[in-house]
């Protein structure tokens, strides 16, 4: 071999080397909190299962893109008939599942009659309740045809428990799930990691991401050491106490916006002495917004006056209707015949910003002359004391059900507010479509709500993710639970 030869070998190498190494990576390790008990969403209430799966695993019809619009999904178009009854979808062609199946109308049908199915076990069956009937016009055309109008059926549609499932695959989806979406199932390693790798078929835009772990770190110190490490390159809900260890590090982002998650004192409006608006309206005099949200949740999320998400268009900012007035708080309480106050149980579920709300409420209570126990419980006990047993005075948790007002309509709900005109109101926006009139009903039922104090209203639950620097394309909020996976990328 010639000197020459030798050179323009090693050169060649040289540039093969500094290529990959500029190259960029194509994997990525995410933490998560908690593992999914199945990774179904369709058959399972847990949010852990949509972090993994939504969109990335399973695709629905229609998708929630990152500020909670409907997108098209599987169905590249849709028409609505004049009364609202009747969505005519046509469906992409040659897309295929996972198992290299193909997709088509009779999966549309089948998904639907499965959610719908008197045995089902989805876990929003409820929200599916309009669907009459689901018709196969042909393999790239399904009609679902509704019982009454639905304002929120696209976005209902669009949500995890709406996926499209085939049926040949479809039982075996808790363990090894099998959807239509642009990374397909690897393996799941128990107590450790589930690994997704791109679908290299899949039918729409390729990610560009090749590989992806979920891994999970459910201790807060845990997952810090192993941000700080590299052993992942990111999280996507992270403890908000200790965001600044990587505040202002400029190997990290820290990214803060809002969940769907209305962080409630749950009162038990059927119960005495809350069944009087008095009492209630003290209490919510008594409650300082901005030292709980400090306090409990290190000065993230946004305050509430009502239950209704902030970054929502039409969210009303009724944060004034009972503003901080200890001196207020005191008379009220004197009218409703409890000068001197009285004594009530807060069951307090084991989450942190629960807990510590908990506390900071007892205090600001206690300045009114209601005094309250702390009595905390394991979610399993509060599930059935409280949202099952309705056996409590008041609770805190967090509501993350997207547009979930719908709640307060229903008497036997667990705070037992019993509104015939809450109610009429929200028959008529489930049967109304025309976005300007469901903005002028949902602003009517946020107000109602508010100034009947039917729960202490606290703040919007944030979420606060912590990324390698050199990743975009993250959900800064979260309108729908998951960990979207399609547009996230690395940069030099």
């Amino acid at each position: 071999m010639s000197l020459k030869t030798s050179l323009t070998l090693a050169l060649a190498g040289l540039m093969m080397t500094s290529a990959a190494a500029l190259a960029q990576p194509t994997e990525i390790k995410i933490g998560v909190a908690f593992e999914p008990p199945a990774l179904d969403p369709t058959a399972g209430a847990a949010e852990a299962i949509d972090v993994v799966v939504y969109q990335n695993v399973f695709e629905g019809l229609v998708r929630i893109d990152k500020d909670g619009a409907v997108q098209p999904g599987l169905a590249e178009s849709w028409t609505v008939s004049d009364d609202g009854l009747n969505y005519s979808f046509k469906l992409h062609d040659g897309v295929t599942f996972h198992d290299g199946s193909a997709f088509d109308a009779e999966d549309v049908k089948f998904t639907f009659d499965r959610i719908l199915a008197e045995d089902s076990v989805n876990a929003q069956k409820a929200l599916y309740a309009p669907i009459a009937s689901v018709e196969v016009v042909d393999p790239l055309t399904v009609d679902i045809t509704l019982s009454r109008p639905d304002g929120l059926f696209l976005f209902n549609i669009g949500r995890g428990d709406a996926v499209i499932v085939a049926p040949e695959s479809a039982d075996n989806n808790a363990t090894d799930p099998i959807g239509t979406g642009p990374f397909a199932f690897v393996q799941w390693d128990r107590g450790s990691r589930v690994i997704l790798e791109q679908y290299g078929p899949y039918w729409g835009d390729k990610p560009a991401l090749t590989r992806a772990s979920f891994v999970f770190i459910g201790d807060t110190g845990a997952m810090t050491n192993a941000l700080l490490a590299g052993d992942i390159d990111g999280t996507n809900n992270f403890a908000a106490e200790a965001l600044p260890v990587f505040e202002g590090n400029p190997q990290f982002k820290v990214l803060v916006g809002l969940t769907e998650g209305e962080t409630i004192l749950a009162t038990n409006n059927r119960k005495a002495p809350f069944d009087n608006l008095l009492v209630r309206q003290a209490m919510a005099h008594a409650l300082d917004r901005e030292e709980i949200i400090e306090g409990a949740t290190y000065g993230y999320g946004a305050p509430i006056g009502t239950h209704f998400a902030p970054q929502n268009p039409d969210y009303l900012d009724l944060t004034g209707t009972y503003p901080h007035d200890v001196e207020k708080a005191k008379a009220l309480l004197a009218e409703a015949g409890y000068p001197d106050g009285f004594s009530a149980t807060l069951k307090l579920p084991p989450v942190a910003y629960a807990r510590l709300s908990g506390q900071i409420i007892a205090s600001q209570f206690a300045e009114v002359g209601i005094k309250l126990e702390l009595v905390n419980a394991e979610f399993a006990q509060w599930l059935e004391d409280v949202f099952a047993n309705k056996d409590f005075d008041l609770t805190i948790i967090s509501h993350v059900e997207p547009f979930d007002i719908g709640i307060y309509a229903n008497p036997d709900y667990y705070f037992g507010y019993d509104n015939p005109e809450f109610q009429a109101l929200n028959e008529t926006l489930t049967a109304t479509t025309d976005a300007a009139e469901r903005t002028k009903l949902v602003q009517q039922m946020q107000t109602i709500i508010a100034e009947d104090a039917v729960n202490g209203y606290l703040f919007e639950l944030a979420q606060t993710g912590v990324w390698n620097a050199k990743l975009e394309g993250m959900w800064p909020n979260s309108p729908v639970e998951g960990v979207v996976l399609r547009d996230i990328h690395w940069t030099e």
